[in-house]
């Protein structure tokens, strides 16, 4: 086609805003996408040139017993973790939403767990966790009950990091909120006209409504906790007995701990790779439980 002078003006304007964004892409996301490929697949300690091997790095990962460890570790922290959290997020944002007055002193209150940097949080939660003068186990110590040692015993590590999570759940609890006030009142005046109690309200009209916002929810958070590591770097180190090595975790190890840089790069792609996989296994279902007033979205 044939562009006028004013045309083609408008195009290089357009890319000159675009190009910050196109350069950062370049150099930060696909440099470093396509380096990991390469590093790959070969022997690569940082210190010296990489020299190609193939794919024996993936090879090497289906007969490491710490990978499949830290595989269970996470897919466990998934099964449990994820459900759980999406069960408190969406409680407290049911209990949020109504009109009374200070409501709004309530939410934020709830909400700012979540933007407590990981960090900070995790040594705050070492203090509320420690077997001997913890607030929990001294709440529970006033309660007639003995508590265990949430960070040192490997029965009860994992557990402790999924309450931790459900503690910073106010983010997820957010997007319920604004899913719960986008359901319309007339759906509840018309059910109620009919008879219906609170419970058929619920499951009838709260939880298809709601749907998209638990499935968006379900989706950030398994692809959040196959990246979970701060938690376990800072409380746990992995311990006790690589209870909480988690992928990420023994990923990060790999790569800078151990200077198997080619080894954590073949790591990081099967993470990809499982992601992926999951995410769309969810979007396949997702046509079976998920309501959109418009019609199913193309999968």
């Amino acid at each position: 086609m044939r562009h006028s002078s004013l045309s083609k003006a408008e195009y290089k304007t357009g890319y000159m805003f675009a190009l910050p964004w196109l350069l950062g892409f370049l150099i930060f996301t696909l440099g470093p996408l396509l380096a990991s490929i390469y590093l790959s697949l070969t022997s690569y300690d940082v210190l010296n040139p990489p020299n190609f091997i193939g794919l024996n790095n993936f090879r090497t990962l289906f007969h490491d017993s710490l990978f499949w460890k830290s595989l269970y570790n996470t897919f466990y922290m998934v099964i449990i973790g994820v459900p759980i959290n999406i069960i408190v997020a969406f409680s407290i944002a049911l209990l949020l939403n109504v009109e009374i007055k200070g409501v709004s002193i309530y939410r934020a209150i709830y909400y700012l767990p979540s933007i407590t940097p990981a960090v900070a949080a995790s040594i705050l939660w070492l203090w509320i966790l420690n077997a001997d003068f913890g607030i929990l186990n001294s709440t529970l110590a006033a309660l007639g009950f003995r508590g265990p040692n949430w960070l040192t015993d490997p029965a009860w590590a994992k557990l402790a990091i999924i309450m931790m999570g459900a503690w910073g759940a106010g983010g997820s609890m957010l997007i319920y909120l604004a899913g719960l006030k986008g359901i319309p009142m007339g759906l509840y005046e018309a059910a109620e006209i009919d008879g219906a109690n609170w419970w058929y309200k619920f499951w009838r009209i709260t939880i298809p409504m709601i749907s998209p916002t638990l499935f968006f929810n379900l989706i950030m958070g398994v692809i959040g906790t196959f990246q979970i590591f701060t938690q376990a770097y800072i409380m746990t180190g992995g311990g006790p007995v690589d209870s909480t090595l988690f992928y990420v975790y023994y990923l990060f190890n790999n790569a800078f701990s151990y200077f198997k840089m080619g080894y954590a790069c073949s790591m990081a792609w099967i993470l990809f790779l499982i992601i992926l996989a999951l995410t769309a296994i969810q979007l396949k279902l997702a046509s079976y439980w998920v309501y959109y007033e418009a019609g199913q979205p193309p999968v």
